[in-house]
């Protein structure tokens, strides 16, 4: 027995709207009224009383009620061939019910995503302002525009160019959105402000360096130090991060004085790998025709969010970044450049201080299948889609110098989902990379940091010397597991060698540093 289709689902199959990423809920008519989750998806079971008319305006009216919003299929179903058909469903709809709420937002819908005029009167001014997508469940603009046709508040966090959707949950399901402040502060009280600060220059360079582990270039030291160094000095004190000249300055810093290219890319990319035989292709990033105007509602995405959950506009923007990759050059090093940036910049933790997402993200291989795995949650759906939408012919040079001989030949229908992302996901993810980083991996540098400048001061209790020479002892202890090397002995034999001054000392220092370390 076939199941009915109820909202967006409905109307999907009655236009034949095919999507990249699928609607993430999914309504069915039954005997009582039930919720299953799975895997970011949700299934929905309605009684017969909630069945709507077996129409756009039944069906749509319901989605936008019951269901979980979806930009791609709104951006689909408006441009699909039946648009037109759809325009005079929604004016004969705001003619029944010209104040309604439903039917003005979905006249403002279709406006916005195709940029064209319905054949439909203003609303009235003395109906009051409804706004289009609920602040109270997703990611929004701060400052609405208010839509006088058709009383609207356009709350949408994007521009028609680049709208990435962000579901946050109600006010009672948010607990996976994560405090980033008071975990930070959690740690400033366990470990105090002097030993966080100390640590930033460590966790700067460590951000570094798992960065470029994230795509297999640890080893350039020269690299890892420049990109500390530009970490260190532009996160959170850039106010326009996207501005063409924000970008560059960071490309510079990032890339240093032997780039090649740089800039916004005139040229397509894809993300991928070569082999012997073939390319092979992991995601294809929007044509670069598409670029300059993707870049600029990328920035406006970040303007207009300020002052929301710093998590999840952290992860729109960076991520929604990344999958347009933009750049020449340099494009995954300012994406997660920006989620630490974002961080700062919104005041969520202290200017000097940097998380170091990367660390965790690339720290271990589950950490590394993790990221891979969040940013297949597009790339993934995208090429199974466009599997056959791109070639390898003829070599041209593209504005920008580059030279290829890719060519993707599904721009017009791709677009779709280049431009309306769904996020969410995407933000789960930071938020728990967060968590992991703050509470587990920044709180073991601190307290490693504690342990040694415990173990440094016990060396001086018994012995007074250099820093230096103090950490030299905690070194060689710890890599040889408590015992004394012979390097070691030679390097101070005035109290690790028999007959040296401090000879007899040499028991007492090992123990205090194994103390400071595993506790008494």
């Amino acid at each position: 027995m076939s199941e009915t289709l109820l909202g967006f689902h409905r109307v999907a199959q009655q236009y034949g709207i095919g999507l990249v990423q699928p609607l993430v809920t999914r309504s069915v008519l039954g005997t009582a009224r039930q919720r299953g989750l799975a895997e970011g998806h949700e299934t929905r079971t309605w009684p017969l009383q909630y069945q709507p008319a077996d129409n756009f305006r039944g069906h749509f009216e319901f989605g936008l009620k019951y269901e979980r919003l979806h930009f791609e299929f709104f951006s689909r179903l408006f441009a699909g061939p039946d648009g037109t058909k759809i325009a005079e469903e929604i004016a004969a709809w705001l003619q029944d019910a010209p104040t309604g709420s439903y039917a003005r937002r979905a006249a403002f819908f279709y406006e916005w995503f195709t940029g064209q005029t319905l054949a439909a009167p203003d609303t009235a001014a003395n109906v009051g302002y409804v706004d289009a997508i609920d602040a109270k469940q997703y990611l929004v603009a701060q400052t609405p525009e208010r839509v006088r046709r058709w009383r609207v508040n356009n709350n949408l966090p994007g521009l028609p160019d680049c709208c990435p959707l962000v579901y946050l949950g109600g006010a009672n399901e948010r607990a996976w959105l994560y405090d980033v402040t008071a975990g930070v502060k959690a740690l400033d009280d366990a470990y105090g402000p002097e030993l966080l600060l100390r640590s930033a220059a460590w966790l700067t360079f460590k951000e570094s360096r798992a960065s470029f582990a994230l795509e297999h270039e640890a080893d350039k030291e020269d690299r890892v130090q420049r990109f500390a160094a530009a970490i260190g000095q532009f996160s959170g004190r850039m106010p326009e991060p996207l501005s063409t000249d924000s970008l560059l300055a960071l490309q510079k810093a990032v890339l240093g004085p032997g780039a090649l290219r740089l800039g916004v890319r005139c040229s397509p990319v894809f993300v991928g790998q070569s082999s012997l035989r073939a390319q092979i292709v992991h995601y294809i990033a929007p044509s670069e025709a598409l670029v300059e105007g993707m870049l600029a509602a990328v920035r406006s995405l970040e303007l207009r969010t300020r002052g929301a959950h710093t998590v999840a506009r952290a992860a729109a923007v960076a991520f929604a970044f990344v999958y347009l990759h933009p750049l020449t050059d340099g494009n995954g090093r300012i994406h997660r450049f920006l989620l630490n940036h974002l961080l700062a910049a919104d005041k969520a933790v202290p200017a000097h201080l940097i998380i170091p997402v990367s660390a965790t993200m690339a720290g271990t291989a589950q950490g590394r299948a993790d990221y891979d795995r969040v940013l297949e949650r597009l790339s993934g759906p995208f090429m199974q889609r466009y599997a056959d939408g791109y070639r390898f012919g003829a070599q041209r040079t593209c504005p920008d110098g580059v030279v290829t001989n890719f060519e993707f030949t599904q721009t017009q229908d791709a677009q779709h989902v280049w431009r309306y992302p769904d996020l969410s996901e995407h933000a789960r993810y930071f938020s728990h990379v967060l968590r992991q980083t703050v509470e587990h991996g920044m709180a073991q540098e601190a307290l490693a940091l504690r342990q040694y400048d415990s173990a440094r001061a016990a060396i001086k209790n018994w012995v007074e010397m250099p820093d230096q020479d103090a950490d030299r002892i905690i070194r060689s202890l710890q890599q040889e597991r408590w015992n004394i090397s012979h390097k070691l002995r030679k390097a101070m034999p005035q109290i690790f060698e028999e007959g040296g001054i401090f000879y007899s000392l040499h028991p007492h220092i090992v123990a205090a540093v194994r103390a400071a370390f595993e506790g008494d």
